[in-house]
């Protein structure tokens, strides 16, 4: 019987992950999805409520809402809104923010 060696390069499961994500161009996908779970933490479920949907496009996160008067009052504070969206998220993935 032949005896399985065991490679010295063992990889961490993160590292493996990473590069899982990497070669199957997974990570504008999960941007996506972090910005979306990162909208409802930090706006809560009052504004939640009105938003209807959320693209983010080359650092722009379109934010379509329901309401006029609340998308008039958000835009007043825009930038507040991506600050604090990309301090959520620990990184700046959002550079701009645009209400519709």
């Amino acid at each position: 019987m032949k005896k399985n060696k065991r490679h010295n390069d063992q990889q961490s499961i993160g590292d493996v992950l990473k590069d899982f994500v990497s070669k199957n161009k997974l990570q504008k996908g999960i941007n996506q999805v972090d910005v979306e779970n990162c909208w409802a933490a930090v706006m809560g479920p009052a504004i939640v409520k009105y938003t209807e949907g959320m693209l983010l496009r080359n650092g722009t996160l379109f934010i379509k809402l329901t309401s006029p008067v609340l998308r008039n009052e958000l835009s007043y504070g825009v930038s507040k809104i991506k600050d604090n969206l990309n301090l959520e998220l620990k990184q700046n993935l959002i550079e701009k923010v645009v209400l519709r």
